[in-house]
């Protein structure tokens, strides 16, 4: 039986967060992906590993493929018994060419599903600050091209009807010709004061706003370019008061994250949900030891230690899962204490529902010895620290120092990652970067060696650099580098806050 399906799904308007649960999954069960330029990205990421995909973008005057050989590719795919999803920017039916999509699926007999998506007339002006409707300003709402079929004899526009017809209008794609949209509304009737918004990138961190009226927009809006939406109407004047977006306290600063990309998310998620627009970098990758004979034979002795110490939230899930692989599970820790470094590394110990036993004040080695001393007697303890291999060697020197007796292994690697954003040293040279984080010392250290020993002068001053603990900050400015913003906390939501604490500084003094 064929399983062939077409779904023809809206992604919203940009912010990846805004797709409907429906969308997500026909993104997940698809075999092959067909998506346009307009469509983010990070969507694709949730699609199985072994999904095709297949870019159609159109930008500006160039296209990919012509729609009628998109229509061809759908079609073709879907006759080699394959689930296909067709992710279109905001949603299939509103001027997105979905209609006609739909209409060869039915001529081949192909059964197909829509799943409709947010469209940017309603979702671009609401993170702008702007409801299209309001009953003190207007209760109609239209939708209109401003890029008609340039094949067209005449336009299908009727500008007598809409100029002082309905109360807000919505344009879609019609930068260039704003003028003559602005022109043919005040010829029609519409005063010259009517306020007028132009929203570029809408919905994302790199949204653009720029509000005028139909007699200055052209001239306020000549610099901004596609994609981007012209909204016109009384409306635009609630957007002093409803501006929720753009006031977020991170909007507007580019922020580089060189964590591991499986850690990344989440650092990248608390930047964003401060409004900033996130460059994931990462430096480095988590890889298994060269042997894990170690950690198994600890594993297997787990019973003969008194304290198993972790001092990162790696260091938890590698252990753990070995646990898991050599067919044992968490009854194997009955006795053990358990001491961790940090809330991370502590919420990682916690999903097992095991309880630990000391976390230090300060999450540096030289708080848990201390920690340590006060709750357990360390001359004759037996520890285990399954840790990275560039840990420092300072913790296990000073409880065998005190006494105790220590298995340090390495329970996971760190290694060099190979960053997709390779003109990351222009950017910052250009301006376009405002921030470089770093978590670790071996996020500073990869970082200096992707980028260049020779690039390193070059870029302080030009971008703020931000650590999260002193021993991060030590290895930063040994290496060259000026550390600007210092975390309080040596967590990730300390670095968070101190960013921001520094870019509401920076603001206060340039105001």
């Amino acid at each position: 039986m064929k399983r062939s399906m077409v779904y023809l799904v809206g992604a919203g308007p940009g912010d990846p967060r805004l797709i409907t649960v429906k969308g997500l999954e026909c993104i997940k069960k698809a075999d092959v992906l067909i998506y346009d330029y307009l469509v983010n990205v990070d969507l694709l990421k949730i699609a199985k590993p072994e999904a095709e995909f297949i870019y159609v973008g159109k930008q500006g005057g160039a296209h990919t493929l012509e729609q009628e050989e998109i229509n061809e590719l759908i079609v073709k795919k879907a006759l080699e018994d394959k689930i296909v999803t067709r992710l279109k920017g905001g949603d299939p039916y509103v001027f997105g060419r979905g209609g006609e999509e739909a209409l060869v699926l039915h001529e081949n007999h192909i059964p197909f599903e829509v799943v409709p998506g947010i469209t940017a007339a309603i979702a671009t002006p609401n993170y702008a600050g702007i409801p299209v409707t309001h009953r003190d300003c207007t209760s109609t709402f239209g939708l209109i091209t401003g890029h008609e079929d340039p094949t067209k004899d005449e336009s299908s526009i009727d500008w007598a009807k809409i100029s002082t017809g309905i109360g807000t209008l919505a344009f879609y794609m019609g930068i260039k010709n704003l003028p003559y949209i602005t022109e043919q509304l005040m010829k029609h009737g519409r005063s010259k004061d009517t306020p007028v918004a132009v929203i570029r990138w809408g919905t994302t961190t790199q949204q653009k706003t720029v509000v005028g009226t139909l007699g200055t927009i052209v001239q306020k809006a000549k610099d901004i370019k596609p994609p981007a939406i012209t909204i016109v109407g009384e409306v635009v004047k609630l957007r002093d008061q409803l501006n929720w977006f753009e006031t977020k306290p991170l909007f507007g600063k580019t922020i580089v994250v060189t964590r591991s990309r499986e850690q990344a998310s989440e650092f990248a998620d608390k930047l964003y949900e401060y409004g900033a627009h996130v460059i994931e970098f990462p430096t480095i990758e988590i890889a298994k030891p060269d042997s894990i004979q170690p950690l198994d034979e600890a594993i297997k002795n787990i019973h003969s230690y008194n304290w198993l110490v972790f001092t990162s939230i790696n260091g938890v899930d590698a252990f753990f899962q070995r646990l898991f692989e050599l067919g044992k599970d968490i009854r194997e820790l009955k006795g053990l204490k358990l001491c961790t470094i940090g809330p991370a590394t502590e919420e990682g110990i916690k999903k097992y529902h095991i309880k630990v036993d000391c976390m230090p004040p300060k999450f540096v080695a030289e708080s848990v010895v201390e920690e340590l001393k006060k709750v357990t007697a360390i001359k004759g303890e037996k520890f285990l620290l399954p840790r990275a291999d560039i840990a420092r060697s300072f913790l296990p020197e000073e409880l065998q120092k005190l006494g105790g007796k220590v298995t340090d292994l390495v329970a996971y690697k760190t290694v060099m990652a190979q960053p997709k954003d390779i003109n990351l040293i222009e950017k910052i040279k250009n301006g376009e970067v405002n921030i470089v984080t770093f978590t670790s010392s071996s996020t500073v250290r990869n970082f200096i060696q992707i980028v260049g020993e020779k690039n390193i002068s070059s870029l302080n001053g030009r971008v703020q650099f931000a650590s999260i603990g002193p021993i991060t900050t030590q290895t930063a400015e040994e290496l060259g580098l000026h550390v600007d913003i210092k975390a309080k906390e040596y967590t990730i939501p300390g670095l968070v806050n101190a960013i921001m604490e520094s870019t509401t500084s920076t603001m206060r003094k340039s105001s």
